[in-house]
């Protein structure tokens, strides 16, 4: 009897040593968002060693103040901008806490001078203040928005602004700014607080620094913009510099103008658009199947028509907009011809100015946001170069 029950028992022990194995490889090949979300990334990241940029208020006289999170202690925290890739177009700007990364966001206000803060994982937000050689503090402030930028400056008792930069370690200078990627005032919660606008990092502007700024901290009421608006031509270069057309197609096969629009004084973030009707429709970057190398480049309609975006030839030959790349929170965007050959993609002001077409990335994550139920990858902008 014993010699018949111990076989079984060896038998079943090592079915359940199996059994128990596989259930553990299985656990490990299904990490939960990880995994799953890197197959709708592109397949190119390329390794970089961070870059630490340093956040600075400008005086007047040149000098650099150092600008730092406040905490109920009355500690102060590095702010850093952070170059996490080859390019310094778009990069996020972040408060340095012990062993945490944290956002540094714009927060929603009724009043003109909008608080930018530092947001905690509790959902604690602190004030980023510039401090002078003499211990002075000076708010960190949103003090006015321009179509998709919200101008920020360090603000003085006597009311004078300071600009705020960026400097890497080689001496190359950004402009730090609030972008929005929603036209209303709230972008999104974060934590529990209304955010008005995500800080970035951007390539600086020729013209922002010699905004008309407002000196009164007044509410400031809905956003208008009494500025006549400025269409942009967005075009794929080829290597013997022509310029192709690019157009939006419809399921039906008509061809629509896709253009960056210019809608305030500035232009380093413009969104791109399509024009069908009167209505104006936004042109993402969208989310990849497993199987693609390159993200889909769509309009969508409020009924949610995906419209083909396609660069023309002389010959009427369609080519391909696609995101061939990530860079940070930039994705590349070329025109891609029969032979695989990639052309870049510009916004042409009518006086000659040029941005680079350029998809962007406020998350790490694969999707944005949803567009009329379609996954979008990453929103399509004109930005400075």
């Amino acid at each position: 009897m014993k010699n018949a029950t111990f076989p079984l028992v060896k038998r079943t022990c090592y079915s359940l040593f199996t059994l128990g194995f596989i259930l553990l490889l299985t656990a490990c090949n299904n990490k939960p968002s990880k995994d799953k979300t890197n197959t709708t990334e592109p397949n190119n990241l390329a390794k970089f060693e961070t870059i630490y940029w340093n956040v600075k208020a400008i005086h007047p006289n040149g000098q650099s103040l150092d600008i730092k999170m406040f905490d109920n202690a009355g500690e102060g925290f590095d702010i850093k901008a952070i170059q996490n890739s080859d390019q310094d177009y778009l990069m996020d700007v972040k408060a340095m806490v012990n062993d945490e990364i944290l956002p540094v966001k714009i927060l929603v206000s009724e009043n003109q001078f909008t608080p930018v803060v530092a947001i905690t994982n509790s959902g604690s937000a602190y004030k980023l203040k510039a401090v002078t050689p003499e211990g002075e503090e000076l708010e960190i402030i949103g003090v006015a928005r321009y179509g998709n930028i919200v101008i920020m400056k360090a603000l003085t008792k006597k009311g004078k602004f300071y600009g705020v930069k960026a400097i890497s370690p080689t001496g190359q200078l950004n402009d730090i700014k609030g972008i929005k990627v929603n036209s209303q005032d709230r972008e999104m919660t974060l934590k529990g607080h209304s955010i008005y606008a995500h800080v970035k990092a951007m390539h600086p502007s020729d013209n922002e620094d010699h905004f008309i700024l407002p000196k009164k901290n007044i509410t400031k009421g809905a956003y208008k913009s009494d500025f006549e608006t400025i269409i942009w031509n967005i075009k794929a270069i080829t290597p013997d510099g022509k310029n192709l057309d690019i157009k939006a197609i419809d399921p039906n096969g008509n061809t629509f103008d896709v253009s960056a629009v210019q809608d305030s004084k500035q232009h380093s973030f413009l969104n791109i658009k399509v024009f069908v009707e009167g209505v104006e429709l936004p042109v993402k970057i969208m989310q990849r199947a497993a199987s693609d190398t390159y993200s889909p480049i769509k309009a969508i309609g409020p009924d949610g028509t995906i419209y083909d975006i396609k660069a023309l030839t002389e010959d009427q030959k369609k080519l391909d907009v696609k995101g061939i790349s990530r860079s940070g929170n930039i994705i590349h965007v070329k025109a891609i011809n029969e032979n695989g050959e990639h052309y870049a993609v510009k916004a042409f002001a009518p006086d000659g100015k040029l941005n680079a077409v350029k998809g962007i990335k406020i998350f790490d994550r694969p999707v944005e946001m949803n567009v009329q139920d379609h996954p979008v990858y990453a929103h399509l902008k004109a930005i400075s170069q």
